[in-house]
């Protein structure tokens, strides 16, 4: 019997140690294509609303630290409606496309459509609207959706593990049903929302059994499922290479079953993997951060709840674009700050994983977002 060690400690990173962004003297205007050292584009930008969440799945926020005494973020230190609004604006002129909101649970943010109206109404550098979507564990969406519709919301991705009863309920820990998550889906998709996406992340001997009726279950619906190697994320998950189910494992045993044939990427960076059902019934997808690194084409970057800029999920710090706002400065100085940390990144963790780098303190992703 092996024992789960898992740190009580604040794994916010050194979050609490801020990092105040350099403003170059020399700030030329945002031309919206912003390369770092590996000439990757500035491209997405994901945002995360609250580090609060109704779930304690245990590859994210397990009870062992998230527990009742827990202290999360007051309401003072999250950034405002505004001042995300502001910060996403300065990211676009960067050359950012895509805004995702994530959490911690971003439903639980109270008026969610108010924020995304706003986004909404932003532009990218050549004038497009920005592709707004959403990440969530699909406990609220039944009473959300439309109003998400209606505010400008773009796409929905739902959190869903398992489609076993007992195995679901397990893995978020608070004895929430598959039932109501499903009804979400549907919610969503008469809301207007069309090729929702369903994220199982896949840990052996816990829910990789349920795969292919994961598979089976959304053939033909127009939903795809992308099936996400369990990561390394954070320090509170237990994270160990044995317990990673690789993307070419889960694309085998789906195969077997329901032959799948591989499909281009639809846009550079894209980090699933493509396969088509040979029926012609849909897809699946494969995100494969452990076994298959991204890096090299990974074009987003993560603003936590509290306005820190992260340019990588498995970061140890991140840049206080918060104190920034707060302490008065113009939006050139901050674009300009923002300018010069993406240029200066040279993030590339999944390619230099090893057991020991997965022991190392990392921001948590519900603090991020994933």
């Amino acid at each position: 019997m092996t024992t789960k060690l898992i740190p009580i400690v604040d794994q916010r990173a050194a979050s609490h140690v801020p990092v105040i962004p350099v403003i170059p003297a020399h700030r030329p205007a945002p031309s919206g294509t912003l390369p770092d050292t590996r000439g990757r584009l500035l491209r997405d930008l994901r945002i995360s609303v609250t580090d609060r969440c109704n779930f304690r799945c245990t590859y994210c926020m397990p009870k062992e630290v998230f527990d009742k005494d827990y202290q999360f973020l007051p309401k003072s230190e999250l950034l405002s409606f505004e001042e995300i609004t502001r910060m996403t604006r300065l990211f676009a002129a960067h050359g950012v496309e895509k805004i995702r909101l994530t959490g911690g649970e971003p439903l639980l943010r109270k008026n969610l459509e108010v924020l995304i109206e706003s986004l909404a109404a932003l532009k990218t550098h050549d004038s497009k609207r920005l592709d707004i979507a959403l990440t969530t564990n699909g406990s609220l969406l039944s009473r959300q959706s439309q109003a998400l519709k209606a505010a400008g919301l773009k796409r929905v991705t739902v959190s869903l593990d398992s489609l076993d009863e007992a195995t679901f309920r397990a893995m978020n820990d608070v004895d929430f049903p598959v039932a109501d998550v499903l009804n979400g889906i549907a919610a969503a998709h008469d809301a207007g929302f069309k090729s929702i996406k369903i994220n199982m992340v896949v840990k052996k001997g816990v829910n990789d059994r349920d795969v292919v009726a994961m598979a089976r279950h959304f053939k033909g619906s127009g939903h795809i499922v992308r099936f996400i190697e369990f990561m390394d994320v954070g320090t509170s998950n237990g994270w160990r290479m044995n317990d990673v189910v690789s993307s070419a494992e889960i694309v085998r045993m789906i195969n077997a079953e329901m032959p799948i044939i591989e499909a281009e990427s639809n846009y550079t960076g894209e980090v699933a993997q493509r396969w088509a059902y040979a029926d012609g019934s849909g897809e699946i997808g494969v995100i494969s951060s452990v076994t298959q690194a991204f890096c090299s084409t990974c074009t987003r970057a993560r603003l936590s709840t509290d306005g820190k800029l992260y340019t990588c999920l498995f970061a140890q710090s991140g840049h206080d674009l918060r104190a920034l706002m707060r302490a008065g400065k113009s939006d050139e100085q901050i674009a300009g700050a923002i300018g010069l940390i993406w240029k200066q990144r040279v993030d590339n963790y999944s390619e230099i994983r090893t057991e020991e780098t997965a022991r190392m303190k990392k921001v948590e992703m519900s603090y991020i977002g994933g």
